[in-house]
């Protein structure tokens, strides 16, 4: 899941990051976010989206990741710093594609924490005191929605009292973390296994469409893009020529195994009766939370024991990062003149009080149009994968610009697979459908009114920390955000329908390729990126 179990300390200068992280290092981190709270989900979520072949939805999902995993892992080795995918389009396209995908980089930090909350008061009905929380379509009531606002709450106190080492998750946490799904799959496995019910209500019941839905509406892309933090951890990385691929691919491949295999025992461990009426229906009478309802079904107590712990230790947590996260990405924006200074005033220990106020605010806003888990997952999911298609373009931008900086790692077939990365990224975003597309937007205008509106004024105010943007080698951003719009509004992904299935993903991938070639065409000169390159920090942490 998009977790952070490690953020470093970052300063504005690079070097002086400690390169003491080896390769366990390197893959712990992102097997450890990998394997995060969205597995007490994802497994339920997709086999309702897409039927027994919710397993296929994740052989492609972990497919796609892959791919823009091998271009970020390129761009690791070139540029080992800290935060970079956020620095990765700064650097080749300059400052309004930087504050672009700056905002795309808080949006997504900034919603992690709410999604958190939706799965700790999830399988908290299993309580009889949380029963009211959630109508049973698992959107929030009045009551849940106070008890949201609580936990966010909670989230933002414990950083105001500056408990930094609660955020971070330790070496017997992330153990912890990916124990308990390993448990769950053998222990429910070994005696609950039932081969036919793979079949017995069709394997692929929704068809393509199911299957390629469900890669984006059901958690598992947002459960598998963890493997960033290899990357965001290469300024201190001892060898990252050796490690930064292993590293990111190793900890895909991890995950996309655990997740495929949590996968194949929900389905095959359920008792006939709860998908009976088709897998769009399925349902756990009085029972809150799928793998702990499931446990319990089977006749496993103690294990349900177990996983309702670990539903508020691995949410809990990974809010609480993200809560951090949200604040530092806020303190990067305004560091670098995208956002008005007072995000970058920290208390006496260190932290970043009014980034702190506004990730909560935001946190509450989420739970208004995204008041249940899968609802909001989409959102994050596009976000996310938005934030990642930078690279892919900032690749093929360093390939031509920058042929001689020398490359720890090289990307095999580089100029195959980048164009093809960012095509990936973009179904991605198109398969979560026009209904969370539209929200994105909606978001992504908000970014643009309020952080463009505090560069105009700082550039006709003349503040000495005033952005440069550079309009020209960033043409091609507003049509490409428009035009994935409008062919969202068109599709059949709860869109108007006029593109029909497979054509509609023909013309993704068309205007994927034309963004990319244009935008690769566009980008800064060669000057500009090194400059760039030595005056820019995107994602500068606050002093601590």
């Amino acid at each position: 899941m998009v977790s952070v179990d490690r953020i470093p300390q970052v300063t504005g200068n690079p070097g002086g990051l400690r390169r003491d992280v080896g390769l366990i290092g390197l893959m712990w981190a992102s097997v450890g976010s990998i394997i995060g709270s969205g597995w007490l989900y994802g497994a339920e979520k997709a086999v309702v989206v897409a039927g027994p072949a919710a397993i296929v939805s994740w052989v492609v999902g972990a497919v796609a990741i892959v791919l823009l995993a091998l271009v970020h892992a390129e761009l690791g080795g070139m540029f080992p710093v800290a935060g970079g995918t956020a620095r990765y389009p700064h650097y080749a396209f300059g400052g309004l594609a930087g504050m672009s995908f700056g905002w795309f980089s808080w949006l997504q930090a900034a919603t992690v924490a709410p999604i958190e909350v939706e799965a700790m008061i999830g399988y908290a009905g299993h309580w009889s005191w949380a029963h009211g929380f959630q109508h049973t379509d698992g959107t929030l009531t009045g009551t849940g929605f106070a008890v949201a606002v609580l936990l966010m709450a909670v989230f933002v106190a414990v950083n105001f009292l500056g408990v930094r080492a609660l955020a971070h998750t330790n070496s017997a946490a992330t153990w912890w973390k990916i124990a308990v799904p390993l448990l769950a799959i053998f222990v429910i496995a070994a005696g609950h296994f039932h081969p036919g019910n793979f079949t017995s209500e069709g394997f692929a019941p929704f068809g393509a469409k199911g299957v390629l839905s469900a890669i984006s509406s059901s958690g598992i892309i947002f459960a598998l893009l963890g493997f960033e933090q290899a990357i965001q951890l290469a300024g201190e990385s001892r060898d990252p020529q050796r490690d930064l691929p292993r590293a990111t691919l190793g900890s895909v491949a991890i995950g996309a195994v655990v997740y495929v295999l949590l996968q194949v025992v929900f389905i095959a461990a359920l008792p006939h009766t709860a998908f009976a009426d088709g897998w769009a229906k399925l349902h756990f009478e009085g029972i809150s939370g799928p793998w702990a309802g499931l446990a319990t079904l089977v006749g496993l107590g103690w294990l349900s024991v177990v996983l309702y712990v670990d539903a508020v230790i691995s949410p809990g947590g990974t809010g609480l990062i993200y809560t951090t996260a949200t604040s530092r990405v806020s303190f990067g924006l305004a560091r670098n003149g995208y956002a008005p200074k007072v995000f970058t005033r920290t208390d006496r220990r260190g932290v970043p009080w009014f980034g702190l106020i506004l990730s909560f605010v935001t946190g509450v806003v989420c739970f208004l149009p995204f008041p249940s888990w899968q609802e909001l997952v989409g959102f994050i999911t596009s976000a996310s994968v938005l934030m990642y298609a930078g690279a892919p373009l900032a690749y093929g931008v360093f390939a031509d610009r920058l042929p001689h900086r020398e490359r720890p790692y090289r990307l095999s077939g580089g100029a195959v697979l980048s164009p093809l990365s960012f095509v990936v990224a973009n179904l991605i975003i198109y398969w979560a459908g026009w209904d969370t597309l539209w929200r994105l937007g909606v978001a992504i205008v908000i970014g643009y009114v309020l952080l463009g509106g505090y560069a105009w004024y700082a550039v006709t105010a003349g503040l000495p920390s005033a952005p440069r943007l550079d309009w020209k080698a960033a043409r091609w951003l507003p049509v490409y955000l428009l035009g994935l719009g409008l062919i969202s509004w068109q599709g059949g992904f709860g869109g108007q329908g006029h593109l029909g299935l497979w054509w509609d993903m023909l013309v993704v991938a068309a205007f994927s390729l034309a963004v990319y070639y244009w935008a690769k065409a566009s980008a800064s000169r060669a000057e500009d990126i090194e400059r760039s390159i030595e005056d820019v920090a995107v994602m500068d942490a606050p002093a601590h």
